[in-house]
């Protein structure tokens, strides 16, 4: 008999177990004895000056998490991201936490195969391996043949979702009771975080959700030739079982690796970093997990960009338009140095309540974001800027939303696989020019819009400072300067002719006018920014590059 699933529900979840007190009574009070020894030793502990102390503390806090079981480990995985509910100094223990979990019983998993399929396993497929090839939290792989081909064939744990019901409903039962205990920077109530990571994991655990994931997450990238998403085999998939074609590449976990296999590292790391900026700031839909086991180096690609594979789509979210066009506002805001403007970016994303004096932050952000746009900027450290923003939330009223927990998750996890592959990696020297083009390129209103509060100022004068500053992130912190300048030239001049453009030709004609006259000084050194920057040597180099890159 297949399993059957439902969305999780707080309340009725609540009920099933307490009906079943048999159930219920022995693991609370295994939970409680171990949560009670935790909270004791946090208790006279946790409040500690002394390193050592604390380093002990957050190595104890991840054995009781790991030996706590699946549901656990995910949650402290989960934890790790949130710099607003765990102190700074215990996050990199947390971040510690693998899907590394013994495989079970391989004749149970062909027990699932049969249930779930229909036949058995030697059936179904021309080969079936007698152990899997890896295994995690919630499932292990299998490389099965057919066809002539290899597919993976990922298999659920037994009994999990039951496992995964019963542990989210007493986490938050004894969560919500020992919350006031818990030394954490929590905003909402520890229920609806659970609830939140509850919802999350009834969907990870649903793999026909994941089958659906993966189609539309290579649809999105399917004009892509860096991008590989494997294929879904539909007719050996199911709610505990899912199926893909086999990924023949090198695991993102090791620069040397990737070496022996005559492949190289940058170049995975750009199309790697690249292709997380387009699913946050195009597609608005992202891969939530992108560790180093669920991305494969492929053969093929070149120096620049390498072939890239992603797998697992279990965790995936995504992110409104609002909210992503506030991102880019707010990184733009960041590139001009106007914190002000960043706490009203942060207010409306719902970092900060709407009764926050915004002004007394304006120096703290200062602190800690201030000079990331010097000329030093791809020297710049996403995780120098991470550490001492988990201080500054720590510190200052800021509070996570529940609905950037993955996107938090989603960036640290991308950048912290660069700087497994390469130490020196900056992300900002890609991240930055990313956003400088998309500002320069892209023809949404949306977009637009945003490029004019970057060129013109509120009494729409030409802000030259601000301009130039764009254009230098883009054309002189760029690995690949001459590429970018025919297409943003091209653009540039479509939007100036066109419909669209009647706001840019405007705000130009009333640059020209101050104090009622004319005034031709910020147009002149606009214009000359301009021939500087698309100069025709430029373009030349721009369209030789272009050539080579395509040969």
């Amino acid at each position: 008999m297949k399993k059957s699933y439902s969305r999780y529900s707080a309340k009725d979840d609540l009920i099933w177990l307490i009906l079943r007190p048999w159930i219920f009574i022995p693991r609370v009070l295994y939970i409680l004895l171990t949560f009670i020894f935790l909270f004791l030793r946090i208790l006279f502990q946790g409040n500690s000056k002394n390193k050592n102390v604390q380093k002990n503390l957050s190595k104890y806090l991840f054995d009781v998490i790991t030996d706590l079981g699946p549901c656990f480990i995910k949650l402290g995985q989960a934890l790790s991201t949130r710099p607003d509910l765990v102190r700074q100094d215990w996050l990199t223990e947390l971040t510690n936490l693998q899907d590394n979990l013994p495989a079970f019983d391989h004749k149970i998993a062909l027990k699932i195969i049969e249930e779930e399929l229909g036949s058995p396993a030697n059936e179904l497929f021309e080969e079936f391996p007698n152990s899997p090839i890896a295994s995690a939290s919630l499932g292990q792989v299998y490389k099965a043949k057919i066809k002539n081909s290899y597919l993976a064939v990922k298999v659920q744990r037994p009994n999990l979702f039951f496992l995964i019901r019963r542990d989210i409903v007493i986490l938050r039962f004894l969560g919500t009771f020992l919350s006031p205990l818990l030394p954490l920077n929590i905003g909402v109530g520890i229920g609806e975080i659970i609830d939140e990571f509850g919802k999350a994991l009834f969907n990870e655990i649903d793999y026909q959700k994941e089958a659906e994931n993966a189609l539309k997450f290579a649809n999105l990238f399917k004009e892509n030739p860096n991008i590989f998403i494997p294929k879904l085999e539909k007719q050996f998939s199911s709610k505990r079982i899912i199926t893909t074609s086999w990924i023949d590449g090198v695991k993102l976990r090791d620069r040397a690796l990737l070496e022996e296999n005559k492949l190289i590292p940058a170049s995975f790391i750009k199309t790697c970093v690249i292709s997380g900026l387009q699913q946050l700031f195009e597609f608005g839909y992202f891969h939530a997990d992108p560790h180093p086991g669920n991305m494969f180096a492929l053969k093929g690609g070149n120096t620049d960009c390498g072939n890239l594979a992603y797998v697992d789509f279990g965790m995936m979210d995504t992110i409104t338009n609002s909210d992503r066009l506030t991102l880019i506002k707010a990184i733009v805001h960041i590139i001009n140095e106007e914190y002000y403007l960043l706490a009203e970016d942060f207010q409306k994303l719902g970092f900060l309540t709407k009764e926050q004096d915004l002004q007394k932050l304006v120096e703290p952000l200062k602190e800690v974001l201030g000079g990331s746009l010097s000329a030093e900027v791809g020297n710049f450290n996403l995780k120098n800027v991470t550490d001492k923003f988990s201080k500054l939330m720590y510190s200052y009223p800021f509070r996570v939303p529940s609905r950037f927990a993955l996107i938090i998750r989603a960036v640290v996890s991308q950048e912290g696989l660069a700087l497994r592959l390469d130490p020196e990696f900056k992300i900002l020297k890609i991240a930055y020019p990313y956003i400088a083009k998309k500002l320069l390129t892209d023809n949404s209103e949306e977009i637009l819009e945003i490029l004019l509060e970057v060129v013109f100022d509120k009494k729409g004068q030409i802000q030259i400072e601000k301009v130039e500053s764009l254009l230098n992130i883009l054309f002189k912190d760029s690995e690949n300067i001459n590429s970018d300048l025919i297409p943003v030239a091209n653009a540039g001049l479509k939007l100036f002719v066109s419909k669209k453009g009647s706001e840019v030709r405007k705000n130009l004609l009333l640059s020209l006018i101050k104090d009622e006259k004319l005034e031709f000084t910020d147009v002149k050194k606009l214009l000359s920014l301009i021939r500087d920057t698309f100069s025709p040597l430029n373009i030349a180099k721009s369209a030789v590059q272009n050539i080579i890159s395509t040969v």
